[in-house]
């Protein structure tokens, strides 16, 4: 444990041994691999990493009254429904900002005028490498939504600090969307 009067840590030391890496499993959004290792304490182990094929992308759209909203829709994993900021993949090698612009208008509708990236996060780095953002977008213009064909979506207009009480409550549990909302907020109050 590191404490304020101890030296800091090497940040760049791996105290992994990777002895072999074998893909076990991979559809177009995922790859699965279990690596052997050398845990830290020295001992033989095994890890196992699921690798996204596009980075998690989430957009909090927040109008000149202080609204947003949030997409409703039942998520298969959790065998449960979820309120979540517009959210979705982007390929790699795809600009994310792009990404995200494409992303909210197929789940909104909107489009939006001005852009700011609010947060670079791990959704859970003990099993996987994916890498998400979080746009605050704003200045919107509504259009026509386009989800894809495995969504079957439901818009909610709030005020942005209602969406945030549904986070301190556990009534929005998504990863990308507490950390959205709650920088959203953050970002929102030190520009007033």
């Amino acid at each position: 444990m590191h404490s304020s009067s101890s030296p800091a840590p090497d940040e760049t030391h791996n105290p992994w041994q990777v002895l072999s890496s074998e893909v076990v499993y991979q559809n177009p959004w995922i790859r699965v691999r279990e690596d052997q290792v050398i845990n830290p304490g020295g001992s033989p182990s095994i890890y196992g990493v699921v690798s996204m094929k596009n980075k998690a992308l989430g957009i909090v759209p927040v109008d000149a009254e202080g609204n947003t909203w949030l997409v409703g829709q039942f998520r298969y994993p959790l065998n449960e429904y979820s309120w979540e900021i517009p959210m979705g993949g982007g390929p790699v090698e795809e600009d994310i900002l792009l990404s995200a612009q494409r992303e909210l208008q197929e789940e909104t509708g909107f489009t939006a005028a001005r852009w700011t990236c609010i947060a670079r996060l791990h959704t859970s780095n003990s099993v996987t490498d994916e890498e998400g953002f979080v746009y605050l977008a704003e200045d919107l213009t509504p259009g026509a939504v386009a989800p894809e064909e495995t969504e079957v979506l439901h818009l909610w207009k709030l005020p942005l600090a209602e969406a945030v009480e549904m986070v301190m409550n556990d009534r929005i549990t998504d990863a990308i969307s507490v950390a959205g909302l709650l920088k959203a907020e953050r970002y929102l109050q030190s520009r007033a």
